[in-house]
């Protein structure tokens, strides 16, 4: 018993082993104590989850690197042959390794991050999380209108960022344009319609309109664009049945719903006060009959 206990301590494939067992086991506490300590440092939560993420790949990078150097003579024998298995290993996980280096591109490429609300893959949703392979959204949209959440949680592989557009609808400028448009009728008070209109706009959006410029001014140093306008406009347009009148404005990516229900219940109240001056229009016709024609019937019948 002793003479086995003595050859297996004398072993030095054993002594590698409890070598490497150490080595995982001090690293990960290390990690550990990394991990708890950046909540000193870091307040943003969205840093802090980036943090805690590049710590942890760097901790199994150096576990890696040390157990390669603790059996280091034992691979060199086996080197060729895994040298082989590899690049089979390379074209049957070629999707595992791309969305790998996706996840270093959305780790320091800035492409997202946690909170954003992105479209990627033809799924729209908030990211609550990015893994090493895999994204996960909390998905908007499907059968729910108004950019709401469904409920469903959806995990995208990391590997389309190279595939496929990026829509990201919070990056650098966390607000988006929207419209709404109301139906006029032809002969109502046009000037007063639109006045309504400009009136209701700042109201309900004016409060996102001087942050969304200056968020705008950082772009214009960022990127080569235009100075939009991000100031409530109202535009009108005539067909054959009614004027048309277009708002545009500024609003919170997460609050589009909100804000076009208030802007609509708001400028349908400002209408009603106007006794009539200003009409909605209808895609349904009016028919109004003023008078009917006397119709004299005289019916003769023939007798045998």
């Amino acid at each position: 018993m002793e003479e086995s206990v003595r050859s297996l301590i004398n072993n030095p494939l054993m002594l590698k082993g409890i070598m490497a067992i150490a080595v995982l086991v001090v690293i990960n506490v290390l990690l550990g104590f990394i991990r708890r300590s950046l909540h000193r440092y870091i307040k943003d939560n969205a840093s802090l989850y980036k943090a805690k993420k590049v710590v942890t790949f760097f901790g199994y990078i150096i576990i890696l690197l040390l157990i390669a150097g603790i059996f280091s003579d034992r691979l060199t024998n086996i080197s060729v042959a895994v040298g082989i298995a590899g690049a089979g290993i390379a074209f049957a996980l070629q999707e595992v390794i791309i969305s790998f280096a996706g996840w270093i591109a959305l780790t320091f490429g800035k492409i997202y991050k946690i909170g954003n609300r992105i479209q990627l893959a033809g799924i729209m949703g908030d990211v609550i999380d990015i893994g090493v392979l895999r994204t996960t959204l909390m998905e908007c949209g499907q059968w729910v209108n108004g950019d709401l959440y469904n409920g469903r949680i959806v995990k995208i592989a990391n590997s389309f960022v190279f595939k496929e557009p990026v829509f990201n609808y919070s990056g650098d400028f966390p607000f988006l344009w929207d419209e709404i448009t109301l139906p006029v009728t032809y002969g109502s008070d046009y000037q007063l319609a639109k006045d309504i209109l400009n009136r209701v706009a700042f109201e309900v959006a004016g409060d996102y309109v001087d942050f969304a410029k200056n968020t705008w001014k950082e772009m214009l140093k960022k990127y080569m664009i235009e100075d939009a306008k991000v100031e409530p406009l109202v535009t009108v347009t005539a067909n054959d049945n009614w004027l048309e009148f277009t708002l545009r404005y500024v609003v919170d990516y997460k609050l589009r719903r909100s804000t076009k229900d208030r802007l609509f219940l708001r400028a349908l109240e400002e209408i009603e006060k106007t006794a009539g001056e200003v009409k909605i229009a209808s895609t349904s016709s009016d028919l109004n009959l003023t008078g009917v024609p006397e119709i004299d019937i005289n019916v003769k019948g023939n007798k045998a």
